[in-house]
C-alpha cells in the first residue's frame, strides 16, 4: 500500500490505473455479454439455477434477501445517500464538487439504462420464481448504483481523512454493500451473474473517471472554494526613510 500525500488514506492503485483495469474489463465483459459467449452463458446458468434451488428451499432467507434487496441497497436508497452528501457540501460552500458527485451519480444512470436499452439481455426466468423484476438485465441497476454511491462517498471521505479506524470502518461497510447487493440479486434470480459483475465494473469505472477528471480539472483546489482563502502578503512602496543611500 502507499500513500499519495502525509494524512491520507493508503490506497492500492491510482484513479487512472483503476480506470484503466475496470475500462479494459468492462468492455470485454460487455463484448462477450452482446455476443452470448457460450462459455460465459453456461457459468451464468449454472450459478443462477444452483441458488435459484436454494432461494425456493430456504423461504426465510430469501425473504431476508428481499429485505436488503429492495430496502437497504435498493437503488434509490442510494441515490438518497448521494443527495445529503451533496446537500451536505452546498452547505459548506463546496459547490463545485457538489455538482460534481450529483452529475455523476446521474450520468451513472444514464449509462446503465442506455445499456440494458441497447442489448435487450432478458433476465433469468423461473417456472416458481421468488422474485420480479423488470426491463433489461445487463448492466445490474442495483450493482452499478452501489458501486458508484458507495465509491463517491469514500472518495469524498478520502478527502477529509477521518483516521485509519473510521476509514477502515467506511471500507468495510462499503465492500459490504457492493458484494452484498450484487450477491441478493442474484441468490432471488432476477439477475444473471455476469450482470452483477458488470454492474460493479462499470461503476468501479465511472467513480475512478470521475476522480481522475475532477482532479485534472483543478477540481482538488475548486473543491475547496468555501474555505477562507489566506491573505496575499505585498510588499508595500519603500518609504524615504528607509531607502538605502546610493553608494
Amino acid at each position: 500500500m502507499r500513500s499519495s500525500t502525509p494524512g491520507a488514506p493508503p490506497t492500492l492503485l491510482s484513479a487512472r490505473t483503476w480506470a484503466l483495469w475496470t475500462g479494459a474489463l468492462s468492455a470485454v465483459l460487455l463484448v462477450l455479454v452482446a455476443v452470448d459467449w457460450a462459455p460465459l452463458i453456461s457459468v451464468d446458468r449454472k450459478v443462477a439455477h444452483r441458488l435459484h434451488r436454494d432461494a425456493v428451499a430456504e423461504p426465510g432467507l430469501t425473504e431476508a434477501n428481499q429485505v436488503l434487496s429492495d430496502w437497504v441497497w435498493d437503488p434509490w436508497t442510494m441515490r438518497a445517500l448521494i443527495a445529503v452528501a451533496v446537500v451536505a457540501l452546498w452547505w459548506r460552500g463546496q459547490r463545485r464538487l457538489a455538482l460534481w458527485v450529483a452529475a455523476t451519480s446521474v450520468l451513472a444512470t444514464v449509462v446503465q439504462q442506455g445499456l440494458k436499452t441497447a442489448l435487450g439481455r432478458e433476465r433469468p426466468r423461473w417456472p416458481d420464481p421468488v422474485d420480479f423484476a423488470h426491463y433489461a438485465a445487463y448492466p445490474s441497476g442495483h450493482a452499478m448504483t452501489a458501486a458508484v454511491t458507495c465509491g463517491l462517498l469514500l472518495w469524498l471521505l478520502a478527502r477529509r481523512y477521518p483516521g485509519p479506524r473510521l476509514w477502515w470502518a467506511a471500507v468495510a461497510l462499503a465492500v459490504v454493500s457492493v458484494l452484498g447487493v450484487g450477491l441478493t440479486r442474484i441468490y432471488l434470480g432476477v439477475h444473471w451473474i455476469t450482470d452483477v459483475v458488470g454492474g460493479w465494473l462499470l461503476g468501479a469505472l465511472t467513480v475512478a473517471l470521475a476522480v481522475l477528471l475532477y482532479g485534472r480539472g483543478g477540481g482538488w483546489r475548486q473543491g475547496h472554494e468555501g474555505r477562507p482563502k489566506p491573505p496575499v502578503l505585498r510588499r508595500s512602496p519603500a518609504s524615504p526613510q528607509n531607502r538605502r543611500p546610493p553608494r
